[in-house]
């Protein structure tokens, strides 16, 4: 069995801070055995005003967070998937939500763009989210082979679509990545409850990195990283501050559930080889 850990992060604006902390806790997750390490959404860029500009400098190569990925995954032989960070498909085009996959050697195996954005309005300070004036909506869902396993990729405000984590379990995962900035409200009220609902729903493992406490300008997320089994167990939770869960990924425990409660072969209804993207306005 191999080992995977997720990183809880109060992140802000300043990217270098946020990437020497990251660093830290990488490092930490490392000593802990973990082959697989998960960052939390935004993880290097938290609420940044100059979102366009980091963006267009990490298309182009100039900015320091891909290359922060690559050098952290050499540096430590292990697989690293970049919660998400701002970045364009094209030059000018807008920023998508993207998670990069490195692979121990620093490559970068894998892409995933956000496919569901977070525009609602929500009983906190902050009160009204908008990300798809920052964000273009993703269009397609991704797995990736790892050391650990077949792993889907989602970001965030993904979990609340079941018919993205139906389509990675068809796609053959046996692992899918939530790296979130949930906030407390709703992180409060729905985090765990849904975290669980798609582990068992996939019969797969659900490892969620979380943002945590508030942030400048007065966001607060909710933390709470975690480690869900296929049976919906939680093997590891960080309810509050900074550090990592880690826990062990074992494909048999995933092969006896599905064997013993053959849902798949249940299923009434076809599973989507594909998303369609949603209505742009």
């Amino acid at each position: 069995m191999r080992h995977v850990a997720a990183i809880q992060m109060t992140s802000g604006p300043d990217v270098e801070a946020n990437l020497d902390r990251a660093g830290e806790l990488i490092a930490d997750a490392a000593k802990a055995g973990a082959s697989l390490v998960l960052l939390p959404e935004c993880f290097a860029a938290f609420g940044s005003r100059s979102l366009s500009s980091v963006a267009t400098e990490e298309y182009e190569g100039r900015g320091p967070i891909r290359r922060f990925l690559a050098e952290q995954a050499a540096l430590h032989g292990l697989w690293l998937i970049g919660g998400s960070i701002p970045l364009p498909r094209e030059p000018q085009g807008k920023a998508r939500a993207s998670c990069l996959v490195m692979d121990s050697n620093g490559e970068q195996v894998a892409r995933y763009d956000k496919l569901h954005l977070f525009d609602v309005e929500v009983a906190d300070s902050h009160r009204s989210y908008r990300e798809s004036k920052d964000y273009d909506y993703g269009d397609q869902p991704v797995c990736v082979d790892t050391p650990v396993g077949r792993v889907g990729l989602s970001i965030c405000y993904d979990v609340r679509f079941p018919e993205l984590y139906q389509t990675l379990r068809h796609q053959g995962a046996g692992l899918i990545v939530v790296p979130s900035a949930f906030t407390r409200v709703t992180g409060a009220a729905h985090w765990e409850v849904l975290l669980r609902a798609r582990a068992v729903e996939t019969q797969c493992y659900v490892l969620a990195a979380n943002q945590t406490g508030e942030h400048p300008g007065g966001r607060e997320t909710f933390g709470h990283s975690c480690l869900i089994d296929p049976w919906g167990e939680v093997v590891d939770c960080l309810e509050q501050g900074e550090g990592i869960v880690c826990g062990p990924i074992d494909p048999q425990h995933i092969e006896n559930i599905r064997e013993r409660m053959p849902i798949a072969g249940h299923r009434r209804f076809a599973v989507a080889d594909h998303v369609v993207p949603a209505a742009k306005e």
